[in-house]
């Protein structure tokens, strides 16, 4: 159960209006943040001049944008990253009515109502995969949930073993949501805690300005045994 580029493509689906190699290069930007062309072009196998050509087009629909990166004698480096219009092309299911929902919540009974209807959801979901997985092994446990994660459009990949590994969300289907009420992620982090019967503690964290949300888990500690640690990314 190893990470590959190959694997995140699958995992995402290219973006809508987006085939081919520009597709392939918005799911690469997505997952690393910043790439120069040489980079991208040793990603895709494509050659420089075909890369460049797709860059300028992407940069055209105003998805993407460079920004110029000194190393003191000799040419600047160019890295393109996502822009705002570029992240919008990737699963956001569900958030505007979710928003809706939540704001209903807040007016009626309160910011803690809200709060606490997420935390429902993420029980519910983790007790019935909680039921489904019993006495399956880590490899099972971690398979199932990467399924459902990317069904809902985090782009999620696993990259571990048997004991230990990292389980990173590439894209947040939720979040506008996740930035309103960021209580969101320490019940999603609950929620693996759950159905992976492991420790999970927090690494990269995309409300923290990352370009991804990790979570370490460790099999051979027991599920809610430690708090939840923020880490430096």
């Amino acid at each position: 159960m190893t990470q590959s580029n190959q694997e995140l493509r699958s995992a995402a689906g290219l973006p809508e209006g987006f085939d081919g190699p520009r597709g392939s290069i918005l799911v690469e930007l997505k997952r690393d943040g910043a790439l120069s062309a040489k980079s991208l072009a040793a990603r895709l196998g494509l050659s420089l001049n075909a890369i460049r050509h797709h860059l300028r087009e992407l940069e055209a629909e105003a998805v993407i944008a460079h920004e110029r990166e000194a190393h003191g004698v000799g040419a600047p480096l160019f890295n393109y990253r996502l822009t705002e219009r570029g992240n919008g092309l990737f699963p956001a299911r569900y958030e505007e009515a979710l928003t809706e929902i939540l704001d209903h919540l807040v007016t009626s009974g309160g910011r803690n109502k809200a709060v606490e209807a997420l935390n429902v959801h993420f029980q519910q979901l983790g007790s019935r995969l909680a039921d489904e997985l019993a006495g399956a092994p880590a490899e099972q446990r971690v398979a199932r949930v990467v399924h459902v994660l990317r069904d809902e459009g985090y782009m999620a990949v696993w990259e571990g073993g048997r004991d230990k590994g990292t389980l990173t969300a590439h894209n947040c289907a939720m979040r506008a949501v996740a930035q309103r009420f960021p209580e969101i992620c320490e019940a999603e982090r609950n929620f693996l805690s759950e159905v992976l019967v492991a420790d999970v503690t927090r690494g990269a964290h995309m409300l923290a300005g990352c370009t991804a949300c990790e979570y370490h888990i460790d099999f051979r500690a027991p599920a809610g045994g430690q708090r939840l640690v923020e880490e430096q990314a």
